[in-house]
């Protein structure tokens, strides 16, 4: 099976965020699933990488930023990101769903998916779940069920 960082870290959030309890701290058992799954375990290795950059970048990510600002993407990052997702990007920071602080969570672990290939739509929206579940003390489980719904919608989210 030949599969992405993405596709492992895919697997691992639909397997264990719709528990209880978090994910497990047991990595061995962890990545025991993940082997049986069919993942390499040079991509196991880059996912547990980029989860623990995740951590990270939220500690990293902690001065404020102003709410009014216009984030100008650099060359970089505009040329990893699909247009189409950007511009989902923008939408789910214009409706609230995603705090500057974590749009530049969700930009930084794009740029960490060590792939030359763009990011889609499909993609972000994985990678912003993701974000939002590991910084859910922000967020409460009601909203992050409607951001859920939101950014998994094939339709527009109607806000009230």
């Amino acid at each position: 099976m030949k599969e992405g960082v993405i596709d492992v870290l895919m697997y691992i959030f639909s397997s264990y965020a719709d528990q209880d309890e978090n994910l497990p701290e047991d990595r061995d058992g962890i990545e025991a699933d993940l082997r049986v799954a069919g993942f390499d375990s040079h991509e196991i290795d880059k996912a547990f990488d980029w989860l623990d950059g995740l951590a990270q970048v939220e500690e990293d990510t902690g001065s404020k930023q102003s709410d009014n600002a216009t984030r100008v993407l650099a060359k970089q990052e505009s040329a990893r990101l699909a247009y189409n997702a950007y511009g989902f990007l923008l939408f789910l920071e214009q409706s609230g769903v995603l705090t500057p602080k974590l749009r530049e969570m969700v930009i930084n672990r794009v740029m960490a998916l060590e792939s030359d290939s763009e990011v889609d739509i499909e993609e972000l929206k994985w990678v912003v779940m993701m974000v939002l579940f590991n910084s859910s003390d922000e967020q409460d489980e009601n909203a992050l069920m409607h951001y859920e719904d939101i950014v998994f919608a094939d339709q527009p989210a109607i806000f009230h």
